[in-house]
């Protein structure tokens, strides 16, 4: 059983986040379920207090650096100091780059890489001070090998794995590692929701399905149990590194 430190998940609320949440309640911590939507990080929160762990709903937002410092103290004040934390809020929706414009740049860089940078910097002071810290954030594979209609997505998600991997080199020393998951087409509403935006949304589906040689689509709980297995003890040697979680839709 690992220990009870206390965990924060961003996106919480539905999807990975969720799963990620419930998989790290089931090895012992106690978890900060933070999201924009409030009724979701609820509903997340209570599903883990039935179950029998510990945890409680935050609302915050990743663009909002006065909601993410609020957000961090209601966290820390119910549950103690946050030992983990899952950046995994994300955004996006299916554009040809050409089609983009720099209002659309703005909100994608925002959520799905300043969004990671705020909290990472909000948190790793006390991380280092106490010596003990694991920082996973979800990546994608469209930020290892490109994504067609995904180009901003692409080039956020390629500059968190850079940028998490900086951060390793830095607090390699002081206890905290920091990795990054990286999920191939997954089963979530997030994905429902970009597939939707499009004009057919079953053939974008299908189209990711048959791209990933199992020929079928993440199911979340599979990519929490990289993430769980990355900020336990267990992975202490373990910083630096991106992990594909895709079926073996990316191989290098």
């Amino acid at each position: 059983m690992a220990q009870a430190r206390a965990a924060i998940v961003t996106g919480g609320g539905r999807g990975i986040g969720r799963a990620v949440g419930l998989a790290l309640a089931e090895e012992g911590r106690s978890v900060a379920v933070a999201d924009l939507l409030a009724d979701g990080a609820h509903a997340v929160a209570a599903e883990i207090v039935t179950a029998g762990g510990r945890a409680v709903a935050v609302e915050l937002d990743v663009t909002d650096q006065d909601s993410v410092r609020a957000g961090i103290d209601a966290a820390v004040s119910a549950l103690g100091p946050l030992e983990i934390l899952v950046n995994n809020a994300g955004w996006d929706e299916l554009k040809p780059f050409t089609d983009t414009d720099e209002q659309f740049w703005e909100r994608v860089l925002d959520v799905n890489f300043k969004g990671a940078l705020r909290m990472i910097h909000a948190l790793l002071p006390t991380m280092v001070a106490g010596g003990f810290g694991r920082i996973v954030s979800i990546g994608s594979d469209a930020g290892r090998v490109g994504s067609s209609l995904e180009s901003v997505y692409s080039g956020a998600k390629g500059g968190l794995i850079a940028f998490t991997k900086t951060i390793a080199r830095e607090t390699a020393r002081h206890g905290v590692t920091a990795n990054t998951v990286c999920p191939g087409p997954t089963d979530t509403p997030m994905l429902a929701g970009i597939a939707a935006a499009g004009e057919d949304a079953d053939r974008v589906i299908e189209a990711m399905t048959r791209a990933v040689p199992m020929r079928r689509l993440a199911k979340p709980e599979e990519i929490a149990a990289a993430v769980a297995f990355f900020a336990s003890e267990r992975a202490g040697f373990i910083t630096g590194q991106t992990l594909s979680v895709s079926g073996g839709l990316t191989m290098a």
